[in-house]
C-alpha cells in the first residue's frame, strides 16, 4: 500500500505557517521505518495497510496535541504484492520521458 497524506493543524494560527507542526507529523513517520518521502504537499509512506494507517493516525493525533482542529488529506494506491513503489513508479515515468525526444 502506497499513501500520500497532508495533515495540517486548522485554525490555531493566525501567522499561516504550519512548518513547525508539519514537522512533528512527519518526524513520526520518519521514526515509523517505513519507506517514506516528504514533498511540499504530501508525505509518503509505504507499507502494510494495518502498519501504514497507525503511521497516518499517530502524525494526526500528534497535531491533536497542540491544535483544536486538524486537517487530514489522504489518497492510496491499494495494491497487494506489490512493493517498491514510492520509487518504482517514479521509475517508470522516467523511463518513458527518456524515450521520448
Amino acid at each position: 500500500m502506497l499513501v500520500a497524506f497532508s495533515v495540517a493543524p486548522s485554525g490555531s494560527d493566525s501567522s499561516g505557517s504550519v512548518a513547525e507542526a508539519v514537522a512533528k507529523a512527519v518526524r513520526v513517520v520518519r521514526e515509523s521505518g517505513l519507506p517514506n518521502q516528504t514533498n511540499a504537499m504530501f508525505t509518503l509512506v509505504e507499507g502494510e495497510w494495518d502498519e501504514v494507517m497507525a503511521v497516518v493516525k499517530k502524525a494526526t493525533e500528534v497535531l491533536q496535541e497542540s491544535s483544536p482542529r486538524v486537517s487530514l488529506v489522504l489518497k492510496a494506491d491499494i495494491r497487494p504484492g506489490h512493493t517498491g513503489q514510492l520509487t518504482a513508479k517514479v521509475d517508470r515515468i522516467e523511463e518513458h520521458l527518456a524515450d521520448t525526444p
